[in-house]
């Protein structure tokens, strides 16, 4: 008998299915099927990407200096806008050519970064709930996932005292990602300074992933790297996609701690052959007119949808965070309802896309996720249809 050929490897088979695909062919679905769906469920701006960042965007395109290998570091424009808009926002300097990175957004070097840093059978701490990407990327460098637990009774901060010694013996590094998603919990630069002190005693790479910093609603979220020393232990993972809407532009960078920079490095220059340096001048624009109100007006944007959303669905009798940061809104289930049952119940009688909290680790479950990703008409349409369901 022939042997069978193999398609699939052992680390892809232990993966559970990724949960933004598998909402994306129920919803799919629902809308081949004529029904009028409202999606709330994957964290994708609706708006366009400002004109300014565009214009930008076809002159690099078009200037022939940019169609050639992008070097390994990135675009030194790009670089230099960085280390600008990072001392300009957090009062914070980074050296562009050994702290700082850029990335097909921040996706790709968190992913990587355990690819960088780890061993098989070290341990990666990963928050829970947490983005499904902190876990997998761990599994793929052949490394143990540890998840420790966010919840709302501590603002959605971990207990950094909380650690078994087993596990911090063999940990590398630790993810945390404030503005939190899917919480929309903010982190203190009090709480910052409790986990460099923490990181350094243990001698663990702290990466913290700032993917929502600008999009904020009463005050501007800190930077783990305000902390005086964090540098010795921490990187920083930043992307254009939320605060531009530039999500399909893959734009972003990691800046901080120029030793694991370097390994980034490494990792980036076997892997690919860098962000298209077109790419990397836009991202430079991007920051370079950060104060434009373009950029204002999508943060009120987004705070008029938060509004209108937890005050709906408040009136709709559902226990809903009012979140300071991120476009997303963290809603308890109705009693006797799980995080699946409700999500699939909302879409199967009310036509509303939302995200189970159960995908993003056994502590997101009882709560569902949505996205304020839809203009408020829509929104308040959501609203009203749950009103109307009976649980």
């Amino acid at each position: 008998m022939k042997r069978a050929m193999q398609t699939k490897s052992d680390r892809l088979k232990a993966l559970p299915p990724y949960l933004f695909a598998e909402i994306d062919r129920k919803k799919k679905a629902a809308i081949a099927a004529g029904r009028p769906v409202i999606h709330l469920g994957i964290g994708d701006p609706d708006t366009p990407t400002p004109d300014f960042i565009i214009k930008a965007a076809q002159a690099a395109v078009a200037d022939p200096a940019t169609h050639q290998y992008a070097l390994d570091r990135g675009d030194a424009r790009f670089r230099g806008s960085i280390a600008a808009w990072m001392n300009k926002r957090f009062g914070v300097t980074v050296d562009p050519e050994t702290e700082i990175l850029p990335a097909q957004g921040s996706k790709e070097t968190l992913s990587h970064l355990p690819l960088a840093l780890m061993n098989p059978g070290d341990v990666g701490l990963v928050p829970d709930p947490g983005y499904p990407v902190y876990t997998s990327s761990v599994q793929f460098a052949g490394g143990k996932v540890v998840r420790f637990p966010i919840t709302a009774d501590r603002g959605y901060l971990p207990d950094m005292a909380a650690f078994k010694k087993s596990d911090l013996k063999k940990a590398k590094l630790i993810y945390l990602n404030y503005p939190n998603n899917p919480t929309a919990a903010s982190a203190t630069l009090d709480f910052y300074r409790e986990v460099v002190a923490w990181a350094r005693e243990h001698q663990i790479v702290v990466a913290q992933d700032a993917a929502y910093s600008e999009v904020y609603f009463e005050s501007p979220p800190p930077s783990i790297l305000q902390v005086d020393g964090a540098k010795d232990v921490a990187v920083e993972f930043y992307s254009c996609s939320k605060t531009f809407s530039m999500t399909g532009w893959r734009v972003g960078w990691v800046v901080g701690n120029p030793a694991v920079i370097e390994s980034l490095v490494q990792i980036k220059s076997n892997m690919d052959n860098g962000v298209f340096t077109a790419m990397q001048r836009a991202g430079a624009a991007a920051l370079e007119g950060y104060d434009r109100p373009e950029i204002h007006a999508l943060r009120e944007m987004y705070r008029r949808r938060r509004d209108c959303l937890v005050a709906a669905l408040t009136a709709a009798g559902l226990e809903v965070n009012r979140p300071e940061a991120t476009f997303y809104v963290w809603i308890k289930c109705p009693a006797g309802l799980d995080s699946r049952t409700f999500a699939d119940r909302l879409l199967t009688e009310a036509d509303i896309v939302a995200t189970p909290g159960i995908g993003y680790g056994p502590h997101g479950e009882g709560y569902v996720r949505m996205a304020l990703t839809v203009p408020e008409a829509r929104l308040e349409e959501a609203a009203a249809r749950i009103k109307r369901l009976k649980f």
